[in-house]
């Protein structure tokens, strides 16, 4: 357990040091930065690289990504776990079978209709918007949602419905008020797996957002030039890495709980 720790954290703890070296000693090997600076975390932010612009893009196409994939996976998944009808079983297959194609495969076909490219000339232009990624991301995110879900409302008893209509309320109330409620964990989890998979993703980032005041930070770390435009930017790349990793790691420690509760229900019956 502890060389697989240390295998895990090694990486993490390599970027913290060399974000914290000087910006000339960016190839350094030392274990330890010596002496220890904050340039590299001050170059991040200069003015060439437009890093705060792109971590606020980050949080809105992420956001954006994770409420819309839990409104329609949430609904989604409740038809899917409560709702009896021929092949139910076939089209939660085809739900998943859809995030198994790679993302490249997406990328031309996207390009050519978010650019009104014939023969999509009727679509709108999508390229350096927001809608133009959080669609794609969507494709990844909900079959994710779907499947995790799917299973959680599945070991809610039913009764809970019925006891809540009997009560007063429609099947909708009884969805949004009774059932919604008690999957909060399986509904955190799958919340904080769609928002990392959409923090963390560049391909499709890089393809169509191309303007500088649109790019998201995974993208903009990839375009960093140094904190004077000559060094190479190993630091700055390092700090940016800590300044995106260190929310989401802290993140999932504070709220480890609920997402181990989330991704183990409905193991046990």
């Amino acid at each position: 357990m502890a060389l697989i720790v240390i295998y895990c954290i090694l990486p993490f703890y390599w970027m913290i040091v060399s974000s914290l070296r000087l910006p000339s000693m960016g190839l350094s090997t030392s274990f330890l930065p010596d002496p220890p600076s904050i340039e590299n975390f001050k170059g991040v932010f200069s003015g060439q690289n437009n890093f705060g612009r792109s971590l606020i893009n980050s949080v809105i196409i992420s956001g954006a990504t994770t409420i819309i994939t839990l409104l329609v996976g949430m609904v989604a998944a409740y038809a899917l776990a409560r709702l009896q009808f021929k092949g139910k079983g076939g089209v939660l297959w085809i739900i998943m079978a859809c995030s198994m194609f790679p993302q490249i495969t997406l990328i031309v076909p996207l390009l050519k209709m978010f650019s009104q490219t014939d023969p999509f000339e009727w679509f709108p232009y999508w390229i350096n918007t927001y809608q133009g990624v959080i669609l794609p991301y969507l494709a990844f995110g909900l079959p994710l949602a779907v499947w995790n879900l799917t299973a959680f409302f599945r070991q809610l008893p039913v009764e809970l419905e019925h006891a809540a209509m009997v009560d007063g309320c429609t099947p909708g109330q009884a969805f949004r008020k009774v059932i919604v409620p008690l999957a909060a964990p399986g509904v955190f989890t799958t919340a904080i797996i769609v928002f990392i998979g959409a923090w963390n993703e560049f391909l499709i980032a890089l393809t169509f957002l191309q303007d500088a005041n649109m790019q998201t930070a995974t993208v903009a770390i990839s375009k960093f030039t140094g904190t004077t435009g000559f060094d190479t930017p190993y630091g700055t790349i390092m700090a940016a890495g800590v300044i995106v990793t260190v929310p989401l790691l802290a993140a999932v420690l504070i709220f480890q709980r609920r997402i181990v509760a989330g991704l183990t229900a409905g193991g046990v019956k």
